[in-house]
């Protein structure tokens, strides 16, 4: 495991060395009241590398974890029941920048995601997905600021009781909103 470790703090300072790269991603903390005295803390924590090849084209990867939980209530019977998941996702991707200006750029992210949840016998389950997410990056002098909005593509979920569902269309609903922060080299 330290030789892992190892090759990739030294592979992280071989990429940063060169000047176009950027280094970030995301981070989401929320809280869901049920009612009464039990909130559910919600979080993720996405980090997110990626190299500019030129002032069009560049390749990335977003990897991390997440907690969540859910409680559902069945009134026909009066129960209630938590469900709480842990994610693991990575979600490499090519960006095209169509829109440049001073301040702000829109770009395209074409790429495709892995999402397995795990945690209770309730929550193993894969989500697969491939497709483009629209975005608009506002350039701060070495940061950026960078909006992921909606998804258009392919998903398919797979659970391991054998349930599984697949969606093909767009997603660009107020829900399905990414923010986050770059620091380019």
């Amino acid at each position: 495991m330290k030789k892992f470790f190892m090759t990739l703090a030294v592979v992280m300072i071989a990429v940063c060395a060169n000047a176009q790269v950027y280094l970030g991603g995301n981070v989401g903390i929320a809280s869901v009241d049920y009612g009464g005295d039990d909130d559910e803390t919600i979080y993720s924590l996405l980090p997110e590398i990626g190299y500019k090849f030129n002032d069009n084209w560049a390749a990335g990867v977003m990897f991390g974890w997440s907690k969540a939980g859910l409680k559902t209530y069945n009134g026909e019977f009066d129960t209630q029941e938590e469900i709480k998941a842990k994610t693991f996702e990575l979600n490499p991707y090519a960006r095209f920048t169509f829109l440049h200006g001073k301040l702000i750029n829109v770009f395209c992210d074409g790429g495709f995601g892995y999402k397995h949840y795990y945690g209770t016998k309730d929550a193993n389950a894969d989500l697969w997905s491939i497709g483009l997410r629209p975005g608009v990056e506002l350039k701060l002098n070495k940061f950026s600021l960078i909006a992921h909005i909606g998804f258009v593509g392919y998903q398919k979920y797979d659970h391991d009781n054998g349930y599984e569902f697949s969606v093909w269309g767009m997603d660009f609903d107020g829900n399905n909103i990414s923010l986050g922060v770059y620091y380019n080299f």
